[in-house]
């Protein structure tokens, strides 16, 4: 398991400070060795382009938005262009997007859109519903002027050839978390889901609490990793809940994921974001793709 440093935020004259920080991941598995430039090159962009929204004034939740973005669109990670194929050779994309006051949007299981991310944040915006799927969700998304794709856009030749050859691939979720200048939080998970995945199969990405989960009252967390088992310990919810028991977010991080492993067998990881901008970034897995960039720093710090 990588074990970070903790990172706190210092308490001047009894108020807090309020530091600008945001953290990414691009999913926890095996990473083969051919694939990390590019995944180091893909989060240092994505940490970039969640930076520039988060200067100045900008919000956390417009900076989770951007930086999944730019993920889902790098063609790097299983997430909108790059996506995984299901056992019928079809992609299905799953997305949530959550702010710290417990405003949440979701989708499930579409095929035609090239941001699910999105596409969740419109649900948590312009309807009265939490979560969105399938074919509702790409009606949702034409009454709301956002565009349809070929699904055959979504796949690279990289993932067709994987297929065809057998060749299991589990990296690739991604995801984000951000606290802003006015102390404000949000989270965004973005998917393809599992390698050769039932259709319909739906994982733990888009289900508050289990891979996704915010509250300003805790932290942040985003998931990555064997999404059953992060649905049977509600494990997003379950890290931000251990933020207020532990000495701090590495080890609530840390604890958790320990948990899962001797509860289910089942391996992952998280980046977890405390309220006061301690962070952790931890996982039970052969490697994750993970970064940061937080006030202070002159670039983004990225590792595989």
């Amino acid at each position: 398991m990588y074990i970070g440093k903790a990172h706190r935020y210092k308490i001047m004259n009894g108020l807090m400070r309020r530091m600008r920080i945001i953290i990414v991941h691009g999913g926890a598995w095996n990473i083969p060795e051919e694939d990390k430039e590019s995944h180091r090159n893909s989060l240092k962009e994505a940490l970039a382009a969640g930076w520039s929204a988060l200067k100045g004034n900008g919000r956390a939740l417009d900076a989770v938005e951007e930086a999944v973005v730019h993920m889902e669109n790098s063609g790097v990670f299983h997430a909108g262009s790059g996506a995984s194929l299901n056992s019928e050779q079809k992609v299905e994309l799953d997305a949530a997007i959550m702010t710290g006051d417990l405003n949440l949007g979701a989708v499930a299981g579409v095929s035609c859109i090239k941001n699910p991310i999105s596409l969740a944040r419109y649900v948590m915006e312009n309807s009265k519903h939490a979560l969105i799927v399938g074919t509702g969700a790409q009606i949702f998304a034409k009454q709301q002027g956002i565009p349809l794709c070929d699904p055959d856009e979504l796949v690279t030749a990289r993932e067709r050839r994987r297929f065809k050859e057998g060749l299991e691939n589990e990296f690739g979720t991604v995801g984000a978390v951000a606290l802003d200048g006015n102390g404000n939080m949000a989270v965004a998970t973005s998917t393809s889901g599992t390698y050769k995945k039932m259709a319909g199969r739906v994982g733990d990405s888009p289900l508050v609490g289990c891979g996704t989960y915010a509250d300003k009252e805790r932290g942040a967390c985003s998931a990555t990793g064997h999404g059953e088992s992060f649905m049977k310990t509600v494990a997003a919810k379950t890290a931000c809940d251990a933020l207020e028991k532990e000495p701090d977010a590495q080890t609530a991080a840390e604890k958790t994921l320990q948990m899962i492993l001797k509860r289910t067998g089942g391996k992952g990881g998280f980046i977890l974001l405390r309220k006061d901008g301690d962070y952790g970034i931890a996982f039970t897995t052969p490697a994750m793709a993970r970064g940061v960039m937080k006030e202070g720093m002159e670039a983004p710090e990225v590792s595989v």
